[in-house]
């Protein structure tokens, strides 16, 4: 009865257009009054959920995207991938892919990079004489990447939740990320193929490419800091986090000098209001995962499922199909905590890696961000465009198709994600 109240009014409170946070933080005291709980249980919850240590990175991790994202390293991101493969037949498609793969190794964040890089990578595909549209989505999709790519915010909020290490998810999201990328360049190539009148852009000289890789080099080296930093037993990922705050600041201010005591505090402001986004989100969906698991719903639906069947392939199918939905509905952090308390028990019967259910799991919400009807990458690609989202549905499918490939390939081939974990030991 609880389980039904909790996520009855949670969808109930969705469809009536409250925001996803509120709705949470609704039902939850409707589960905490249904089912007889003591309503303290609410501030002691909240408490617990937000001040854990692993959680301290998300707000540092967004103010260094904040920082370099003001700091103008996205146009020169863009310079760099440009000049390297921008004058290749279907270059442009490319540049977008590998730009946006940069760009989520240093924000962490899908919306962020789809924001950043837009404005800049979908004008340009337009002059090129590509399909609006399909540079639309095509960014959007490309965007998603950001949650996969470390540094993830998504991967601090899973290894909180499940009690895994945080840079094994870090380096098992390299090769994944990369693989996804792939896979919708080639899903972009294919769909413009028809397109004869794509304009190829000029060959960039030796000295334009050093040029570019010039400028872009501070920005390119900020994942590397991050990740060296942590494999190499500098800092720690939270740690990291810090430095790479400092790196920003230094870059920002004295190397590009865009950022400016001007702009310094809209950079902050920034920050702060997309963290405590993050963290409102966290505090209320504990409290959902916290009645899921005290009131037997969670466990009670996961026996249900290995009552349904004991294959393996059949529920790890089921433990995507979850995601893959929520996603579409549901930010990570939301999803994480509402569905993991139900799907971990099933992983756990069926010694599945817990830092391999975390990189497919993750993959699965960054299809959901372009996937109608609330992608929320979808969305901010469109109003960039100006193209209704109506009108991208169908120019999105063949990439949420591509993602669903890679998807399976994660999930039954674990050593495209664990295997450099097994590699460096």
């Amino acid at each position: 009865m609880t389980g039904i109240l909790l996520f009855g009014s949670f969808f109930v409170f969705l469809i009536l257009g409250v925001p996803i946070c509120v709705s949470l933080g609704l039902s939850s005291v409707i589960g905490l009054l249904i089912g007889g709980f003591d309503l303290s249980m609410l501030p002691s919850t909240i408490s617990a959920s937000v001040c854990k240590y692993a959680l301290l990175a998300v707000p540092f991790f967004v103010l260094a995207g904040s920082i370099m994202e003001y700091a103008g390293i996205s146009e020169k991101l863009i310079k760099l991938a440009d000049a390297c493969v921008g004058h290749r037949k279907s270059g442009l498609i490319s540049v977008v892919v590998i730009t946006s793969c940069f760009f989520a190794a240093i924000s962490g964040s899908g919306a962020a990079a789809v924001a950043a890089l837009g404005g800049i990578l979908i004008p340009a595909m337009a002059d090129a004489k590509y399909d609006k549209g399909l540079a639309s989505v095509l960014v959007s999709a490309s965007g998603a990447i950001g949650i996969i790519i470390p540094p993830s915010i998504g991967y601090v909020v899973y290894a909180s939740i499940v009690n895994v290490s945080v840079s094994d998810l870090f380096l098992a999201g390299i090769v994944p990320g990369i693989i996804l990328g792939i896979m919708y360049i080639i899903v972009a190539v294919i769909m413009s193929r028809n397109n004869h009148e794509i304009i190829r852009r000029d060959k960039a000289s030796g000295r334009e490419k050093w040029v570019a890789f010039k400028d872009a080099i501070w920005g390119l080296l900020m994942p590397v800091i991050i990740l060296g930093g942590i494999y190499g037993g500098i800092f720690t990922p939270t740690e990291a986090a810090g430095v790479a705050v400092i790196y920003g600041l230094f870059v920002g201010i004295f190397v590009y000098k865009k950022i400016t005591r001007k702009n310094i505090l809209t950079v902050l402001k920034n920050a702060a209001v997309s963290s405590a986004a993050v963290m409102y989100v966290v505090a209320c969906a504990s409290v959902f995962a916290w009645i899921l698991s005290t009131s037997h719903v969670a466990t009670d639906l996961s026996e249900l499922l290995l009552a349904i069947t004991g294959n393996k392939i059949v529920l790890l199918l089921l433990v995507n199909l979850i995601f893959l939905i929520a996603g579409c509905f549901l930010d990570g952090t939301s999803a994480y905590y509402i569905f993991l308390p139900v799907v971990l028990p099933i992983l756990q019967a069926l010694n599945i890696d817990l830092v391999q259910a975390g990189i497919f799991i993750t993959v699965n919400l960054a299809i959901g961000l372009v996937t109608p009807p609330i992608g929320i990458n979808l969305f901010v690609g469109s109003g960039i465009s100006k193209i209704p989202v109506s009108k991208l549905i169908n120019k999105v499918i063949p990439f949420v198709v591509g993602g669903v490939v890679v998807l399976f390939l994660l999930t039954f081939v674990p050593q495209l994600s664990v295997g450099i974990l097994h590699l460096f030991g």
